[in-house]
């Protein structure tokens, strides 16, 4: 069994191209939720979305989030109104928020998740990294800003400081997270090619869980969303630098603290020295479900070649 932790875009695509190879039974995605937030009264959880979006072949390919064919009546009308539209909710999009309002008054996080990936037609497991709300808080040279308005409504343009993540101290790792860790049939533990600050920084904040992955039994190997000093999307290079830290395999590893057994890199980066951390080098970039699929096969294998 494979336990991967992801979020975002490219987290999203290494997650759909290791369910394309694994069944349901050898594979379980954990997301985070540190981006999580309520606006205009719904609960809005992007990266889980974006995982189910992507593994049901829905997304916008061309965006990585979102809905394929999209409409926008409903951010228009808010507009109009003079509400607050700075945070897109699509038309379709807005169905999948109502349902998670309506079942959170009686249900967890995970049992809603669950709910709406098997109503996308998703087989394989699909979890929150905690059902307690964790809350990313960005600390920029604007001052502490919530996530989301760092992200999305500043456009990451602020200087990056650092990041805490309120609630995470008192927040339990989801049952799904806990029973991966504690299966016999653990093969590799796989980090998403996601932001290591954004979105693997708070899974890694919840209490025991980077304990447990130091004590690991089984190998730990990330994919680096880095290729040649550049993110394919998002800030995470901008974040890196501003942290001086360098957006390379070297600097990744350094992030992540000797958490890692192997580190799967790009083709652009092989002549980057990585002191001891075994790499595998090949094209990471994921261009269609072929590179989804290549690179997935490749990561694990890689994995296990770690045993």
């Amino acid at each position: 069994m494979i336990l991967a932790l992801a979020g975002g875009v490219g987290g999203a695509r290494l997650a759909q191209g290791l369910a394309a190879v694994l069944p349901p039974d050898r594979l379980v995605i954990v997301v985070n939720t540190g981006d999580d937030f309520e606006h205009l009264g719904f609960p809005i959880c992007p990266d889980i979305d974006t995982v189910c979006y992507t593994l049901a072949g829905i997304n916008d390919a061309s965006q990585g989030w979102g809905l394929a064919g999209e409409s926008w009546a409903f951010m228009d009308a808010i507009a109009r109104l003079g509400g607050d539209g700075w945070f897109n909710l699509g038309d379709r999009d807005l169905a999948t928020h109502s349902v998670r309002r309506m079942m959170l008054e009686s249900h967890s996080l995970s049992q809603v998740t669950a709910h709406i990936a098997g109503r996308l037609g998703i087989a394989h497991p699909i979890a929150p990294m905690s059902d307690d709300p964790v809350r990313s808080i960005v600390d920029t040279d604007e001052g502490e800003l919530a996530f989301q308005h760092y992200f999305v409504r500043r456009r990451a343009e602020p200087r990056f400081r650092s990041i805490r993540f309120e609630g995470a101290d008192r927040a339990r790792p989801s049952p799904a997270l806990l029973a991966a860790l504690d299966d016999p049939g653990l093969e590799a533990i796989i980090l998403c090619p996601s932001n290591p600050v954004l979105s693997i920084a708070p899974i890694l904040a919840l209490p025991g869980i980077r304990a447990r992955l130091e004590a690991r039994t089984v190998p730990i190997v990330a994919v680096s969303p880095f290729i040649g000093g550049r993110a394919i999307k998002g800030p995470a290079a901008k974040i890196m630098d501003e942290l001086g830290i360098p957006a390379t395999p070297a600097g990744l590893a350094s992030w992540y603290g000797g958490l890692l057994d192997g580190l799967v890199i790009d083709r652009a980066d092989a002549d980057d020295v990585v002191e001891g951390l075994r790499l595998h080098i090949t094209d990471t970039l994921m261009r269609d479900g072929d590179d989804r699929r290549r690179l997935a096969a490749e990561t694990l294998d890689f994995a296990r070649s770690l045993r």
